[in-house]
């Protein structure tokens, strides 16, 4: 018989204190859990007298966590918890019996994150990333991997004018030779993401909002004026450096299993085998000289099979610049 409390009974509070905050609430039931993940079973009385709690509220987060558990969440994911008269059972716990360790390559792979996101301009080198950087250096050994970031010509001048609201002229460089082109936009932050500097911005030219590589900026003259700040699109907030506006495509792309490290930053859903092998990787394509460079640097073996538009992007883009060799042996 499963023991009568609700979570809304207590107020979720320590015995003997106040209210607790949901972050504190959260960081209890986890180490309730971490105990039963090694004991497997426990009287609910020892248990709350463990972790300074009232019986009542400690029921209630315990049923709560039964609730919890990973996608799809059916039975089988979920925590299992039995909670009765008198005691506790926990089964399916394993992961929580002691703390997760990294091997050697992990550690690895989370200092080099962690020292490219300390080598940001405006990051604090002394703060809690740093402090966490530190200890686990020193478990790796006491090599210090150097990340740094190239710094591109006009980053500190677009990083003020976005600060203090000011509108500025660039000349960019396209993707295309000939694509360069003046824009006045409304600068509003400069963002580091895999590994480059870009502008968010709304450009008045294209009367949007457009993301800019840094690297394509050629110059930047203030204009003089101020702007009204406009809300940024959801597009622009994600972790991912691409954002290819309302005009973004999702191309198929087939290409052999070897290459899918080439273009795993760019995959925007399921990855499915085709019959013939190889997989077939959905990529979101904001511009189609783009997507044909992409897949001239992919190989023979890689094609567009959706959308038909694109199907020859590679060949267009191969098709230009053998024009383009003519032209300059003439």
């Amino acid at each position: 018989m499963t023991r009568a409390a609700t979570a809304d009974g207590g107020d979720g509070g320590d015995v003997g204190r106040g209210p607790l905050h949901a972050g504190e609430r959260l960081r209890r039931l986890l180490a309730v859990l971490a105990h039963l993940a090694r004991v497997g079973e426990a009287p609910i009385a020892e248990l709350a007298t463990r972790f300074g709690v009232d019986e009542r509220t400690l029921v209630g987060e315990l049923e709560l966590a039964a609730c919890c558990g990973l996608p799809p969440y059916t039975p089988d994911q979920l925590l299992e918890l039995v909670v009765d008269d008198e005691r506790v059972v926990a089964h399916g716990l394993d992961a929580l019996r002691r703390p997760p360790r990294l091997t050697p390559d992990e550690g690895f792979a989370v200092a080099a994150a962690a020292r490219a996101m300390l080598a940001l301009p405006g990051v604090d080198s002394s703060g809690p990333l740093a402090s966490a950087l530190a200890k686990l250096e020193a478990v790796l050994g006491e090599d210090r991997l150097q990340v740094e970031l190239e710094a591109p010509e006009h980053l500190a001048a677009l990083r003020t004018a976005a600060e203090r609201i000011e509108l500025v002229e660039i000349d960019y460089l396209g993707a295309k030779r000939g694509d360069e082109t003046t824009r006045v936009v409304e600068p509003h932050a400069v963002v580091a993401l895999e590994g480059r500097f870009y502008l968010d911005a709304y450009c008045r030219l294209a009367r949007g909002w457009r993301r800019f590589q840094l690297h394509r900026i050629a110059a930047v003259r203030l204009v003089g004026d101020h702007f009204d700040r406009r809300a940024m699109p959801a597009e622009l907030a994600g972790a991912r450096a691409f954002a290819g506006g309302p005009s973004a495509r999702v191309a198929l792309v087939a290409l052999p299993a070897g290459h899918r490290p080439l273009v795993d930053h760019l995959v925007a859903g399921p990855v499915e085998r085709g019959p013939d092998g190889r997989l077939v990787v959905p990529i979101r394509v904001g511009d189609a000289h783009w997507l044909g460079r992409l897949l001239l640097r992919l190989g023979a073996d890689a094609e567009v099979l959706h959308p038909p538009e694109l199907v020859h992007a590679a060949r267009e883009v191969a098709g230009r610049a053998l024009r383009r060799y003519r032209v300059a042996g003439d």
